[in-house]
Parts: C-alpha cells; sequence; structure tokens
C-alpha cells in the first residue's frame, strides 16, 4: 500500500533515445549493420536503470549507436531494476532500427570507410534499399513459382536484407540520428521514393526550419530542450525547437541521449514551458504519450486510462 496523499500521480516517463544498458552501441567498421541487434546485449546490472527508475522513467528506446548510415536493429524496454535481461523487452512494442545522418557517419575516416560525405552517406542508403528491394523480389519469385520450388535451392537468405524489406513494408520503424535541415529533408524523400514512413528523426535539431514538411511526411520528432555548440553542425540549435514543431502539428518528445538527463526528464519536459509557453500538460506529453506514440506503444503506456498497463510514477 502506497499513501498518495499529497502527491502527483503521472504515467511513467518515456526516453524515446537512450543507451543505458547497452553493452556496447556501434557496430562501425561497414556502413550499413541491419543486422545486429541491441535486444542481445542488454546489460541487466546497469546501475543507470536504477537512478532513471528513482527519476520516474520507466520506459526507455535503446538504440543502436550513430557510426553508420543503417546501424542495428533497437529494442524498446521497461526498465525493470533487479530483472534478467528477457524480462526487459518491451514484447508489444513494434521493431525498429537506427539510421544516422551527418557529420558522426561521414567522419568516420580512421575506419577508411565510404562514406566520407554526406552525398555519400545519402547514397549509401539508397544502394541499401535497391538492394533488399532486388532481395524482395527474388523471393517473391521463388515463392510463387512451385517449379521454381521444386528444382532449385531457395535464395540464400541475407539478415540484413531481411531488415530493410520489413522497413519498406512498415513492419520496422526507422529511428534517424539528424541535425541539418538537408539531410532531414533527404531522408524523407528516400522513404517516399521506397514506400514508407520515417517513425521518428531524432535529435532534429533544425527541425523547427522544416516542421512543416515533418507533418506532411507524417515523422515523429524526438529532440533535444536545449542542447546545442557541441559540435560544429549543431550551431543552428534554439531551445525553442520542440515548440516550434508541436505549434505546426508534429509529435514531439524530448529524449536524453543521455544516462544522466534521463533521471530528469521531468525537468527536460519543463523547460518546453520556458521556451515557447506551452502549458504543463503539453509539456508532460513530451515525456509520456507522445514518445509512447513514436514508439508505437501508445496502447500500453503514455497515460493514465483503463486498461493500460499499471505503469505511473508517484511523484512527492
Amino acid at each position: 500500500i502506497i499513501d498518495g496523499k499529497g502527491k502527483h500521480v503521472t504515467p511513467g516517463l518515456i526516453d524515446a533515445h537512450s543507451h543505458m544498458a547497452g553493452e556496447s552501441i556501434n557496430e562501425g567498421f561497414q556502413n550499413v549493420t541491419a543486422e545486429v541487434r541491441m535486444r542481445d546485449v542488454i546489460d541487466p546490472n546497469d546501475i543507470a536503470m536504477y537512478r532513471a527508475l528513482a527519476g520516474g522513467l520507466t520506459t526507455i528506446n535503446l538504440l543502436h549507436g550513430s557510426a553508420n548510415p543503417i546501424g542495428g536493429q533497437n529494442v524498446v524496454m521497461k526498465l525493470r531494476w533487479g530483472s534478467f535481461s528477457n524480462d526487459l523487452i518491451f514484447k508489444e512494442a513494434p521493431q525498429g532500427i537506427k539510421f544516422a545522418l551527418g557529420e558522426n557517419v561521414k567522419r568516420k575516416r580512421s575506419y577508411g570507410r565510404y562514406p566520407e560525405t554526406r552525398m555519400g552517406v545519402e547514397q549509401v542508403i539508397r544502394d541499401a534499399f535497391v538492394a533488399a528491394r532486388d532481395y524482395e523480389k527474388l523471393w517473391n519469385t521463388y515463392n510463387k513459382d512451385a517449379k521454381l520450388q521444386r528444382t532449385k535451392i531457395p535464395p540464400r537468405r541475407d539478415l540484413e536484407l531481411d531488415a530493410m524489406v520489413e522497413i519498406m513494408k512498415g513492419d520496422r520503424l526507422v529511428h534517424s540520428h539528424s541535425y541539418r535541415q538537408d539531410e532531414i529533408l533527404m531522408l524523407t524523400r528516400i522513404a517516399e521514393d521506397f514506400g514508407f514512413t520515417i517513425g521518428t528523426f531524432q535529435h532534429v535539431l533544425e527541425g523547427y526550419k522544416v516542421a512543416e514538411r515533418l507533418k506532411e511526411h507524417g515523422a515523429g520528432a524526438s529532440t533535444f530542450s536545449d542542447w546545442w555548440a557541441y559540435k560544429y553542425e549543431v550551431i543552428d540549435a534554439i531551445p525553442f525547437n520542440g515548440t516550434l514543431m508541436a505549434d505546426v502539428g508534429v509529435n514531439v518528445s524530448f529524449n536524453s541521449d543521455s544516462d544522466e538527463l534521463a533521471r530528469r526528464m521531468n525537468l527536460e519536459a519543463a523547460k518546453a514551458v520556458k521556451y515557447g509557453g506551452i502549458s504543463e500538460e503539453k509539456a508532460l506529453e513530451f515525456v509520456t504519450i507522445n514518445p509512447a506514440i513514436q514508439l508505437g506503444i501508445d496502447n500500453k503506456v503514455g497515460s493514465l486510462e483503463i486498461g493500460k498497463d499499471a505503469d505511473f510514477t508517484v511523484w512527492s
């Protein structure tokens, strides 16, 4: 029995971009690693989860790193201190994958690896989808032809291309690290060329410049509250970004990308009240129902409703 007199109850907070409990997060020597999975390397003993729970955070999106244009598969997690890795996986959550644009990708010259320019980043992603489309066509031809099935061995299974096909079918959500407006526009064009919608643009610090386009495409925006000046491509970041995108109808969340900030997501959300003057209720949605919608788990968490998980935070 918990005495809640004089306290506040909210939905458990949700962080749409986290690396806590991630046992090594980058597979950077290849430019496409769609086959690797974060769910296989969850560290259930990471003390960051305990501290995040103390700050009211109950759900995270554990993402692969941003070393390659197409990174590894993410895993949505329920934070349960003292549980085994498998018990931390949010089993009802849709599958997803990490993409990345910009400096993190093109500056991997130490790997001696293509791409080294923003143009190359776009082409790596396009090439991967073209290969996946050919792979899907090969399998479809084989599966529809009884004679082929009797006389030929099946096409070679490719776990990397399997994941890419799932993206095109809408069965795997893309969560893309991004900063500059030109690259945000570029990835929306690629997605539409291959028939799918970007799940979220992560960080998306120039999202305020192209907010109407984000709304038109249907992508969510998971941004920082007030980070800037930590590298050059962030030069035009402003703390009003989240509010400006929300004002035109983009689904906006605030994320941490930091074990430290993950302990205070309530205060991160409050910054949207300071920078842009949105209501406290709308600011709370930046760390509850909005990220739940972005991760496809809003039928389970993100608001206090009958039929959802009993996933809530009691605040002193």
